[in-house]
């Protein structure tokens, strides 16, 4: 075997994000040896931290859900769920400048009807559009089209400006990354079946209490060899099988097989001008940015853990320390270009604006952290591939492929493991053939994919 590690089978898992990630564990696990290829200098991918002014701070507040099964079971694997911090039921505090803050709560009903009980009490919706929401809620269980986009479908339940300004905005926008208006109603009906309709801990928001590197960290130890700061720009085939992977530097990397773990666009480079049958739909992909403005005050925000705002760029904020805010920007558009001085004054004067105990409180220092194509876009009709490419031993893996989520670490973790899965068969047959002490046959030369 080309790339095979004492009687092991070897695979190349190019990207070191939480899609890379799990796909190493779980091969890792199947005993198999795992060489990891990431091109930047950090762990992690979009779900990394790094130093700013010596403080490590992560590349964007990501919260999991109860509902996230499998990136919590990829957690408890790495010996890091406890390091995960869930509130006991979904309660969501809302802010906004023109009164006190509201509370979404859950109640100890069985599912749907948790939520009614908070709603009596959520004093951002008049009872009118309390029960328009629920009469929505409960529509969203009815399959829809694929070409609906998500700000349709809440006009045609009689959604209105306050509904989605109190409630489907603050909950869809941060969680699909887009606007309603260019989201596929699909994708934001799962979110809400799956988050609010499901179990009645589903919904229950947590995150990390160290740094999202530990994680990366803890998954690395588990591969043969991690290899950094270096692009893959091709994988060698030969006789229809991955037999390596070339950098950059001009090296070739042996392997058995591969999974490509990296967004559409450079799995799209490094199928163009093959001989082999690519992926359709690559370039349908559209991205949309995020960025989060970390703000560190003179005192502690015991008050706030953490919390929706209304009307604001800043959708969320969380307390990640004494005096240290994270705010979230989820679909930023234009915002991600804007110089970091207005980014970090625009979220401190949100923040004084609907917590009275800011306003006189001094800010210490200040960091922002922008990620231009953090997530795709679940636009109306796209075709998402599953983890499966023309070879039995080339799989892809990410966020964006078909695990019917949306662009969370749930739907990472989903992909690898599934391309992890993919290859079993085939890196069973060829461990079969080199017990057996036989080669493949039929060799008839070596076929490059190039990226461009």
């Amino acid at each position: 075997m080309s790339g095979e590690t004492g009687e092991r089978p070897l695979v190349a898992v190019v990207g070191a994000g939480l899609a890379g990630l799990a796909a190493a564990a779980a091969l890792t696990r199947a005993g198999v040896a795992v060489h990891l290829i990431e091109r930047s200098r950090l762990l992690g991918g979009k779900a990394t931290s790094f130093e700013v002014g010596g403080i490590e701070v992560d590349n964007g507040q990501h919260v999991v859900l109860k509902c996230c099964t499998e990136f919590l079971d990829f957690a408890t694997q790495l010996g890091m769920r406890s390091s995960l911090r869930f509130q006991p039921r979904f309660s969501a505090i809302v802010l906004t400048r023109d009164g006190p803050p509201a509370r979404l709560r859950a109640s100890p009903l069985p599912a749907p009807l948790h939520l009614a009980m908070g709603f009596a009490s959520y004093r951002h919706l008049t009872a009118a559009d309390k029960l328009r929401v629920l009469s929505a809620l409960l529509a969203a269980r009815t399959p829809v089209s694929s070409r609906l986009d998500m700000a349709t479908w809440l006009l045609q339940h009689r959604q209105n400006a306050r509904t989605r300004r109190a409630f489907w905005d603050p909950f869809l926008i941060p969680a699909l990354n887009a606007p309603l208006e260019r989201a596929s109603a699909q994708d934001g009906l799962f979110v809400i079946r799956t988050a609010f309709m499901g179990r009645r801990d589903a919904a229950c928001i947590g995150y990390s209490t160290v740094p999202l590197a530990r994680m990366a960290e803890k998954a690395a130890a588990l591969c043969e060899t991690v290899t950094m700061r270096s692009r893959v720009t091709s994988v060698v085939v030969r006789d229809g099988a991955v037999t390596g992977v070339r950098l950059d530097s001009g090296a070739t990397i042996p392997c058995d097989a591969c999974v490509l773990a990296i967004p559409p666009r450079r799995v799209a480079a490094i199928f163009a001008d093959s001989n082999l049958p690519g992926i359709e739909g690559l370039d349908a992909f559209e991205t949309e940015p995020i960025v989060d403005v970390h703000l560190w005050y003179d005192r502690p925000l015991n008050m706030l853990d953490f919390a929706a705002i209304l009307d604001s760029p800043v959708q969320w904020a969380f307390r990640k320390g004494t005096g240290y805010v994270a705010c979230s920007l989820s679909a930023a558009g234009t915002l991600v270009s804007r110089p970091q001085s207005e980014l970090v004054a625009m979220a401190d004067a949100e923040l004084r604006a609907v917590i009275p105990a800011l306003r006189g409180a001094r800010l210490v220092h200040s960091a922002c952290t922008r990620d231009p194509e953090a997530t795709f876009v679940p636009t109306p009709g796209l075709r998402r591939p599953n983890e499966r490419t023309s070879l039995p031993t080339l799989m892809v893996a990410g966020a964006w492929t078909d695990t019917g989520w949306p662009a969370t670490m749930e739907s990472a973790v989903r992909s690898g493991r599934a391309a992890a899965r993919a290859l079993t068969p085939a890196l069973r047959a060829a461990r079969a053939r080199a017990l057996r002490g036989r080669a493949p046959t039929g060799v008839r030369g070596v076929e490059m994919l190039r990226a461009v």
